[in-house]
Formats: C-alpha cells, sequence, structure tokens
C-alpha cells in the first residue's frame, strides 16, 4: 500500500477500470482532465466494439477531442491504470497531452517505460511529461484477479 493517497482523477480511472472488468474487458481505465475537470472517462472495450484500437487511452483521448471541438488536447492530463502500449503512446503525443500520469508498470506491453519507449524517439514529436506509480497497487492487483479468473474459467 502507498503511503501517499491516490489523487482523485486515478481513483476516476480505477473506477473506469473496473466497469471494464465487469463488462468482460481487461481491466484498464482512463480519464482525460482539464483545468482541474474530468472532461471524458473510458474503459477498454476491444470486445464489446469489436476494435481492436479500442483501448482506454484511445477512447478518453477521442472523447476528450470531441468535447474540446480540438483535435489537440493541449494541456489536458491523461491518467491511466496501466502504462500505455506503442499504439497508446503514440496516440498521447499526437494528441500533444501535457501529462501522462499511469498507475502500473507494463514489463510486457508498455511502450513508455518498457519496450518501445515511444517518447524516447527522436520522431516522437511531442514528449508529454510523465509519473507513474499512482495507483499501481490497486491497478495491478485488479488485472492479475482479472486474468487469473480468466485463467481458471
Amino acid at each position: 500500500m502507498s503511503r501517499w493517497p491516490v489523487p482523485e482523477p486515478m481513483r476516476a480511472a480505477l473506477a473506469q477500470a473496473h466497469a471494464g472488468a465487469a463488462a468482460g474487458e481487461v481491466p484498464i481505465g482512463a480519464v482525460v482532465v482539464k483545468d482541474g475537470m474530468v472532461i471524458a472517462a473510458a474503459h477498454n472495450a476491444p470486445r464489446g466494439l469489436n476494435d481492436p484500437t479500442a483501448h482506454a487511452e484511445v477512447l478518453a483521448i477521442r472523447a476528450a477531442a470531441a468535447a474540446l471541438g480540438n483535435d489537440r488536447l493541449d494541456g489536458c492530463e491523461l491518467w491511466v491504470t496501466l502504462e500505455p502500449c506503442a499504439m497508446c503512446a503514440g496516440a498521447i503525443a499526437h494528441a500533444r497531452i501535457a501529462r501522462l500520469y499511469y498507475a502500473a508498470p507494463d514489463p510486457k506491453g508498455g511502450a513508455v517505460e518498457h519496450g518501445a519507449r515511444v517518447f524516447e524517439h527522436e520522431q516522437c514529436l511531442h514528449r508529454p511529461e510523465v509519473y507513474s506509480g499512482m495507483g499501481a497497487a490497486e491497478a495491478g492487483a485488479l488485472l492479475r484477479s482479472f486474468f487469473r479468473a480468466l485463467r481458471s474459467s
């Protein structure tokens, strides 16, 4: 257990992850925050939407862009429960997200601290500030529980 409280936006992302698990999706949640307000929230939905790109981050970015009427999310923060994959990191860069906060690291599929390390490439034209670890214990436990139940069914 962390000695620091989990910030409210990460709590909202964790709530989305729980909703995703309840829908039978891999439990990852994301919210986009602008000026301290949550303007978009989503959970993974590739199975429900029959869309392999329907990751929580992509869906939240799409909803935020629609809410703001702009494809550039300048000044926005993305809070997500798992380290983004390469596709999502690319979407974060293209959306010009100012700050990325993620809970749990993903050594297998992550592309921020692990794997492709998208934001470190010279070709990456926008690099958000990155913060990790807030809510990692809860996010990790939710993912482990989901996959444990999947393997036993």
